[in-house]
């Protein structure tokens, strides 16, 4: 490779800015017919009170590397519930919001996940860390339905597994993940 074209690969590593993301997800087992969507963005959407209503399972990437100026709690992960003040965390979105399916399967990211805000007053008070253009509809209906389950692989730290049965208004959580290695580079 030319001392040009190793400036140009250096330059655009600089130039790019790397943050935690969602890598990919899968669904292992359904009654639907849903696939794992990863949405950009930016193109602003609504996001919440049904307005999908599709099998799919969707993550979306909200604000990157934040040094958390206070803790946070969370619903699953965390040190006894809390990701702490001074931690760096990436947040992401996922949601199923199907009419009547339900669905295994999981989500990952490229950095571990520190804990997942659940129910409705844990993602209200970590709303300070989406900063994107996504408008949040019926943010009062988010969180997990009972008999819903999520969990952080124990092998595997990066992936979140999820057990969930669609009805209205659907499933909607936030995740919470170290800064990307990239990041830190």
């Amino acid at each position: 490779m030319s001392r040009l074209a190793q400036a140009v690969v250096l330059f655009t590593l600089i130039a790019t800015p790397a943050t935690a993301t969602v890598l990919d997800g899968a669904i292992l087992q359904q009654t639907g017919n849903g696939t794992f969507i990863k949405l950009s963005t930016d193109v602003p959407f609504d996001v919440g009170q049904d307005n999908f209503n599709t099998d799919h399972l969707y993550a979306f990437d909200e604000d990157q590397n934040i040094v958390l100026d206070r803790p946070i709690r969370v619903d699953v992960g965390g040190d006894a519930g809390i990701i702490p003040q001074g931690q760096t965390v990436a947040s992401h979105y996922v949601f199923f919001d199907s009419v009547d399916s339900s669905q295994y399967g999981y989500v990952e990211f490229d950095a571990p996940i520190l804990g997942v805000a659940a129910q409705p007053d844990t993602m209200d008070a970590t709303d300070f860390l989406a900063n994107t253009s996504i408008n949040y509809i019926s943010t009062d209906l988010r969180g997990l339905e009972t008999g819903d389950e999520i969990w952080i692989d124990v092998q595997n730290p990066f992936r979140l597994w999820v057990l969930w049965a669609g009805s209205s208004p659907g499933d909607y959580i936030r995740v919470f993940t170290a800064q990307s290695p990239a990041a830190m580079m």
